[in-house]
Parts: structure tokens; sequence; C-alpha cells
């Protein structure tokens, strides 16, 4: 058989169906799977231009982060060009971290911070047994909670080698989680303030920070944030 020869006219329409039918699968996929569901989630602000839709809705607060990624970008790169004019080590690396900080963190922390359908009125509810508030969460407030300190788990240990620890990385996204759970509660936003809500904050972190642990030891190399008992011993 010559394997240099041309498909034949019959293997060529099989090809082109084949093509056909790919590309109507992911146009499909697109239009109505999960990605079109989340660009159709994400353009209803764009059909309702209040300022309280964009800042007190998940879906305003969702569209107005994608639109910040620029922002965000031109951030990063203001700071490493600035620090590396100043001779800073590491400087995108140090630049992409704060950045990444912020910017996957506060929209989730806003988001808790918004209040319920009685805020000021109803009684704050506190559920501190551990493991209830869960059975009880739909897939979407379990995802959500996961992430709310996940870009902080991931980032802050590449930022401060003070930080490249799971315990510390756990105990800083608990103690952050509790103080959003007592600010839902102090502030009567009709919110429930959940023990539940903790653990699955800091187990995000966790999970995040483990991602990016192969990475830790650079950080110490780069920018250790004490000096280390050798280096001490020898000054």
């Amino acid at each position: 058989m010559d394997r240099n020869a041309p498909p034949s006219a019959s293997a060529r329409r099989r090809r082109r169906v084949v093509l056909v039918a790919l590309a109507v699968v992911g146009v499909a996929i697109v239009a109505f799977g999960p990605v079109g569901m989340a660009l159709r989630i994400l353009s209803v602000p764009l059909h309702q231009p209040k300022w309280q839709v964009w800042v007190l809705t998940w879906n305003g607060v969702a569209l107005s982060t994608v639109i910040a990624l620029p922002v965000a970008a031109l951030a990063v790169w203001a700071l490493a060009h600035r620090r590396s004019a100043a001779g800073v080590g590491s400087p995108w690396r140090r630049a992409l971290s704060e950045v990444g900080m912020v910017y996957g963190t506060v929209p989730w922390v806003w988001l808790t911070l918004q209040p319920g359908a009685r805020p000021g009125t109803a009684p704050g509810v506190v559920l501190l047994v551990p493991l209830r508030d869960l059975l009880t969460m739909d897939p979407v407030q379990i995802v959500g909670n996961v992430l709310v300190f996940a870009a902080l788990g991931f980032f802050a240990p590449l930022r401060f080698a003070s930080l490249a620890s799971l315990p510390r990385i756990l105990a800083l996204a608990a103690g952050c989680s509790v103080l959003i759970e007592t600010a839902q509660y102090v502030l009567r936003l009709d919110r429930v303030s959940s023990v539940d809500d903790v653990l699955l904050n800091a187990a995000g972190a966790g999970l995040a920070a483990l991602v990016s642990r192969p990475w830790w030891g650079a950080t110490a190399e780069a920018w250790p944030d004490r000096p280390t008992p050798a280096r001490s011993a020898e000054r």
C-alpha cells in the first residue's frame, strides 16, 4: 500500500462529516453547556445597568471581577517593573503573588458580607456543631466556601516565607474566616454564622497551598523573611 497516496474521495467526505459533527457538538457545548450557562449568568448585569446589580449580586460581582482582570494584570506589570528598576529580587514573583492574593480573595469576601433578605431585623444564627450545616448545603455553596481563601492559600506561601507551612496557612484562613462569620453576626446581615463555613474556607486554602507547594522552596531562597540561624551565627 502506498502510504503517500492522497486519501480517497470517500475518506475525505468522512473526514469532513466528522469535523462538522465535532464543530456542532462544540458549539452546542458552548451555547447550552456549562460554558454557555456561565456566559449567560455573567451577562445578566449588562441587561440591568444599576450599580446595585453590579456590587450587590453574585452575577454583578463575578462580571466585575472578570472585567477587572486586565487591571490586575496591569498592576502586576507595574509593580514588577518598579521593583525591577529598584533592584528588588524576584520582582515578578512578588508582584504576581501580591496581586493574586488580593484579586482572588476580595470578591469572595465581599460576597460573604452581602446581606440576606432581612438585614438588621432578623436574629443572628450561629451554628457551632461541626458538619451539621454542611449536610444542608448545596454543591454551589460548598464550592463557593472552598474557593473563598483559595487564592490566599495558593499565593501567600509564594510571597511570605514565614507562611510556607500548611498548618500556618490553615490557621490564617481559619482566622480570617472566623472574622467574617463574626462580622456577619455582629452586623446582623441575616446570614448564618457557621463553623462549617470556617472548616470549608480553611480546607480550600489548605488544598490551594498544596498545589503551590512545589514552589515554596524558591520563596525561601528568593527572600527569606528572617535570617537563618547559620547566617545569624556568621554575623
